[in-house]
């Protein structure tokens, strides 16, 4: 029999092979299992509850800015808001979820969201179509074929998103979109506002009542500015940026450096601006837990403190029925033919003895988002539009000739016709023959500041031949007019204010348009500045709209105690005989209540007792000669306490002529006493605001303090 031997198998030899490297495979990850727990476990058990505290400024309510009179201008609204402040290193998923259950509890606008916004928003909820849109780029980065950084590959699947992909997104994710918009907008650890306006006390209790499912988000106040007199002397006041601007990009570092968080809201223009120091206030102090990536809790260090008060100079219902003057005259004026061009007028009114500004109002008629014709606030006009003033400036030209000798008290010009070779004839309205210096004022003589001016320069006027003249006199007549104020910029407590236009040419006929307003430019302010400093003797006074700071208080609608006053500053003595300011101010007196002045027919018999000078310049809008009128004056003549300008430019061009600028002139100082006179049979309740009664006067002396006459 034959027998076959069996060949020995090896494959239990080989399973035991494999099932002993299993074995010390898993004794070795047990072994690192209990090294991590019981060697390294309390260690990383105190990183998993490693917690971080971070000291975070938060914003305050801004101060409010009241009349003169304590009447409130600007508040602050309080508003119920939903915030988000998100930890460092948050993962946009974690916020998404967040979004997706906040948005469940709240009505969001989606106005907001933008194309970038959704197609950012698209890519977080289809990652996996989002990585396909780059595939190709992804396997060639793998390969080694090229090299691509995120930033790059970010960019290729934002461009491939396609208008279809982004329809894909309903009407409660686009909701969910705009939630996540605004909580990612921030910075981190500051609070960022998810939603502060027509927040209902629904969605505020909500929310409240599942903050432990919405980690992040708070629910607390917010404030919006209320401006309590709608548009009226808005563009002064300035605005302020809101969470979606933040610090200003210009400004960055100014602000960082002072405090200040990226998304904060600040002053962007005029008083907001200007005073912001002031008006931001001292911010609150909070402390932020944070374990993980979430804020856990927030812990008040110091409360902070609303901004500061301001109270203006302003008496705003001055200013409301200056500006509605301003208004009606614009409207009733435009109904005559030729004046087209009529869309814009200006009023400054301020205390000539201290250079507090009364009412400072600017109204432009135009076109409004309906097509309809509207008035804006253009107050900004009266300090940065400069144009010809024509002859209410020369009562500077007068004083002029009385410093330089060139003229004297009663000195006598024959009013004819100017007729000077190679140079256009310039003469008066009319010819007025043998005029003195009071009548060259309360007439509007031409002729008398030609010849004036003509002999400052040196030049000897001889009709129908050429004249030479001393160009120095262009400098000499610049500076006596800058020391009232005119062509120099006033010094007012707001930015932006222009300095107007000197002109660059030289020729005596150019000289003589200096002497009768018509060819250096000046504005509304300076014109105002011009006039108080002739009314008050020569004391050329700081114009001020900020009166006194006051420390913010708890109480609604109180103003605290003085934190700053502002005092009377003069900024320069116009050093001309006194006899000589006199005269001019008796011949500005001619002009309104004299038998010839050209402002009588409105203010003669005035029980003010006013006093001004009137003004036509020629000026030039496309293309077409239209005439500035202008006004300025002061009352009551013996004692003033307001003095005025009115600038019309583009009043009306052709042979008619129009006399707006009296009738507002007229208007606006007959409402200034009319309110005088019922505040001192009805005084107001006294603020602190009011610390100087109207009846009270202060003159100024020149080291720049004000004393009080009695």
């Amino acid at each position: 029999m034959l027998m076959i031997k069996k060949k020995k198998s090896h494959v239990p030899f080989r399973l035991n092979m494999l099932f002993f490297a299993v074995f010390l495979l898993f004794s070795a990850l047990i072994l690192r299992l209990g090294v991590v727990q019981i060697v390294h476990g309390e260690k990383f058990q105190k990183e998993v509850e490693k917690t971080e505290n971070e000291i975070v400024n938060l914003p305050v309510p801004r101060g409010k800015i009241y009349d003169k009179n304590g009447n409130i201008i600007v508040d602050n609204k309080a508003l119920n808001a939903i915030t988000y402040t998100r930890a460092r290193d948050t993962k946009q998923e974690d916020i998404l979820k967040v979004a997706e259950t906040l948005a469940k509890f709240i009505d969001m606008d989606t106005e907001k969201v933008t194309e970038r916004d959704l197609k950012d928003f698209w890519m977080l909820i289809n990652p996996d179509e989002a990585k396909e849109k780059v595939q190709q780029e992804l396997q060639k980065v793998e390969n080694g074929e090229i090299e691509l950084s995120n930033k790059e590959i970010y960019k290729l699947q934002i461009e491939r998103i396609t208008e279809e992909d982004l329809e894909e997104i309903t009407e409660p994710e686009l909701e969910v979109a705009a939630v996540f918009r605004e909580m990612t907008k921030g910075y981190a650890l500051v609070p960022q506002i998810v939603k502060n306006e027509n927040v209902t006390p629904e969605e505020y209790a909500i929310v409240s009542e599942n903050l432990e499912h919405l980690p992040g988000v708070n629910t607390t106040t917010d404030w919006v500015r209320d401006y309590k007199y709608d548009f009226t002397l808005k563009s002064i006041l300035g605005r302020i940026s809101n969470t979606d601007e933040g610090l200003p990009g210009e400004k960055l570092d100014y602000y960082l450096a002072r405090g200040y968080n990226r998304n904060d809201r600040v002053g962007l223009s005029y008083l907001e601006a200007q005073y912001e120091s002031v008006l931001h206030g001292q911010k609150t102090k909070v402390e932020n837990v944070i374990k993980g990536n979430a804020v856990q809790e927030t812990i008040l260090i110091s409360e902070g403190q609303r901004g500061s008060d301001l109270v203006l100079t302003i008496d705003m219902e001055l200013q409301q029925a200056v500006e509605q003057i301003i208004e009606e005259q614009m409207l009733a004026h435009k109904q005559f033919r030729n004046t087209e061009y009529l869309d814009h007028a200006f009023v400054v009114m301020m205390n000539p003895n201290t250079g507090e500004i009364l009412s400072m109002a600017g109204k432009r008629y135009t076109k409004g988002k309906d097509g309809k014709m509207v008035f804006e606030d253009y107050a900004l006009g009266t300090m940065n539009a400069a144009y010809e003033m024509g002859s209410t400036v020369k009562g500077a030209t007068m004083l002029t000739g009385y410093d330089t000798g060139v003229i004297d008290i009663g000195s006598m010009y024959y009013d004819t016709p100017i007729r000077i070779k190679g140079t256009p004839t310039k003469s008066s309205w009319k010819n007025l023959g043998w005029t003195n210096d009071l009548k060259a004022l309360e007439m509007s003589s031409n002729v008398y500041m030609f010849r004036t001016f003509l002999d400052l320069a040196g030049g000897h006027y001889v009709p129908e031949n050429a004249i030479s003249i001393d160009y120095d006199a262009f400098r000499t007549a610049r500076n006596y007019f800058s020391q009232f104020g005119l062509g120099v910029k006033t010094g007012i407590d707001l930015p932006g204010e222009a300095s107007g236009y000197t002109g660059p040419l030289f020729g005596p006929g150019l000289l003589m348009d200096l002497a009768i307003g018509q060819y250096d430019t000046y504005t509304t302010l300076q014109l105002a500045q011009y006039v108080s400093t002739i009314a008050n003797d020569g004391y050329r006074l700081q114009p001020k709209i900020v009166r006194q700071i006051h420390q913010p208080t708890m109480e609604e609608d109180e103003l605290g105690p003085i934190q700053k006053p502002f005092e009377t500053t003069v900024l320069n003595k116009v050093e001309i005989d006194q006899k000589y300011f006199d005269r001019v101010q008796q011949g500005f007196k001619l002009v309104f209540q004299g038998s010839n002045g050209t402002a009588r027919s409105v203010f003669a018999g005035k029980p003010y007792n006013p006093a001004g000078k009137t003004g036509t310049a020629q000026s030039f809008i496309n293309g077409i000669e239209a005439v500035n009128s202008t006004l300025v004056g002061y009352a009551p003549f013996d004692n003033p306490e307001v003095a005025f300008a009115v600038v019309i430019p583009y009043a009306y061009y052709g042979n008619t002529s129009h006399n707006m600028n009296l009738k507002v002139g007229e208007a606006i100082l007959d409402k200034y006493f009319e309110l005088k006179e019922k505040r001192a049979t009805q005084p107001q309740q006294k603020t602190e605001a009011t610390e100087t009664t109207e009846t009270e006067q202060e003159t100024p002396t020149e080291d720049g303090e004000a004393q009080g006459t009695e």
